[in-house]
């Protein structure tokens, strides 16, 4: 009997199980801990945010992966993955915390190949590396392209508004609390390698600063001189 050798490739299904599984180990993360999870009281670090966070870097990383001729499924598969610890470990520990429950998942979950299963791990554990995108692999460089693309535009945006509330600022500076979305963005701009990051890093800085200059003209009062781009 011929025995069916499983290509890296994952199906739709197989992924959309993944997803099931990363959310409802946020939801746990957050239900199990006394408190309320780490961080909890923010919104932004609940598991909904969470969950919609990686997502939306899931869809960034792929696109950028497509673009770059890196191996899309390992990018996306290691997208999904990269902050599934980020609630219940250490900042500082949660990349490699995450490239563990990866590797427990897809040894158990599937027949994928143990390279497939080693590149998906070596790209969630090093997610967090500060150091210059030309030293990591164009997989890795992908995902952390796309990580720091996420807090840049339309999602930066509103949860910096929204972390006003938080901080008992009025309406009136919401100027200031854009303009250090723009500063992120002009700081991802610097630090990111392919053509496809950087593209999308323009567009979105273009909306913020449009966004930035709307505020501007239609709230009265606000300091119009402050800032510039």
């Amino acid at each position: 009997m011929d025995v069916e050798i499983k290509e890296s490739s994952v199906s739709p299904e197989e992924f959309e199980e993944m997803q099931q599984f990363v959310n409802d180990y946020l939801s746990a993360s957050v239900e199990n801990e006394d408190d309320g999870g780490r961080m909890r009281w923010y919104p932004w670090h609940s598991s909904e945010y969470r969950f919609n966070h990686i997502l939306n870097v899931v869809d960034l990383a792929s696109t950028i992966a497509r673009r770059e001729g890196a191996d899309v499924d390992v990018v996306r598969v290691a997208a999904l993955f990269h902050d599934i610890s980020k609630l219940e470990a250490e900042q500082d520990v949660h990349a490699e915390e995450g490239a563990r429950v990866a590797r427990e998942y897809l040894e158990a979950r599937g027949e994928f190949p143990q390279s497939f299963v080693e590149q998906v791990c070596q790209v969630v554990s090093t997610h967090s590396y500060q150091g210059p995108l030309t030293d990591v692999s164009l997989e890795t460089r992908c995902l952390i392209e796309a990580d720091i693309l996420d807090k840049v535009g339309a999602n930066g945006t509103a949860l910096m508004l929204l972390r006003m509330g938080y901080e008992a600022r009025t309406h009136m500076e919401a100027s200031e609390m854009v303009e250090r979305v723009l500063e992120r963005g002009r700081d991802a701009t610097d630090r990111v390698e392919s053509d496809a990051a950087e593209s999308i890093a323009y567009q979105r800085l273009k909306r913020v600063k449009w966004f930035r200059e709307w505020l501007e003209e239609e709230v009265p009062g606000m300091d119009h001189e402050e800032f510039g781009v």
